[in-house]
């Protein structure tokens, strides 16, 4: 028997489509609600606020200090208990969202505390409110130097959306489990899975490397031409 059955292939390559396509779509939905949503998380872990502080922190560390795939399970079994019911996509993207939201808060406060002091002063000189300030000048900067470190986390999320199969989700390997166990061409079903995984982590993971690069090389012109008295 052929190890990689192309007519089996051929007849479920549909409904692997389907599945990867709920993969990337939930993909670009979390990343989405996470880089957006960290922001906050990672200004309430710098507030003055003891309150907001606390509260941050607890959040980030309850959500870095466990498993995703508890964190999966408990949204889609544990909270009917209590009366909140959540259909696997929804729990498996909420669950994704929350975990992502933790990390990257991090990621964006080592950016905003990587920032220059005398770029805070510099809007202040400015005029600018604390609020303007941060947007214009201070998140930009900030953005540009986790720039690759965000990229690293997108692929890591692509890939842990295999996880949604444990609460049901229809996505890739989860569609190539039900395929598998009704046709019993496991080597088939799951190489043609990583092949798919890795048709979009791989070449993602190539635009991350360049970027990182790009940065780099970036800087060090920044810091050649302050090293000669230039403009900046």
């Amino acid at each position: 028997m052929d190890l990689l059955n192309f007519s089996v292939v051929a007849e479920y390559y549909p409904t692997l489509l389907k599945g990867f396509a709920v993969t990337i779509g939930m993909t670009l939905v979390v990343i989405t609600l996470s880089l957006t949503l960290a922001i906050p998380v990672a200004l309430g872990r710098m507030s003055e606020n003891f309150l907001i502080r606390f509260i941050s922190g607890v959040y980030v560390e309850v959500l870095r200090g466990t498993p995703l795939v508890l964190q999966l399970v408990y949204l889609y079994f544990v909270l009917p208990g209590v009366g909140i019911r959540l259909n696997g996509l929804t729990a498996a993207m909420l669950a994704l969202t929350l975990h992502y939201t933790a990390y990257l808060s991090e990621v964006y406060r080592a950016g905003i505390l990587s920032v220059p002091k005398g770029q805070f002063q510099a809007y202040a000189a400015l005029g600018m409110s604390r609020q303007q300030g941060f947007i214009r000048i201070i998140l930009p900067q900030a953005i540009r130097t986790v720039t690759p470190a965000l990229g690293n986390y997108f692929i890591s999320l692509f890939k842990d959306t295999a996880l949604a199969s444990v609460v049901t989700v229809q996505e890739l390997l989860f569609s190539g489990q039900i395929i598998a166990a009704r046709t019993y061409q496991y080597f088939t079903i799951y190489t043609v899975c990583m092949i798919m995984y890795f048709s979009v982590g791989y070449p993602a993971a190539i635009f991350v490397r360049k970027l990182e690069a790009r940065i780099s090389r970036g800087y060090a012109g920044t810091k050649k031409r302050r090293a000669k008295g230039g403009r900046v």
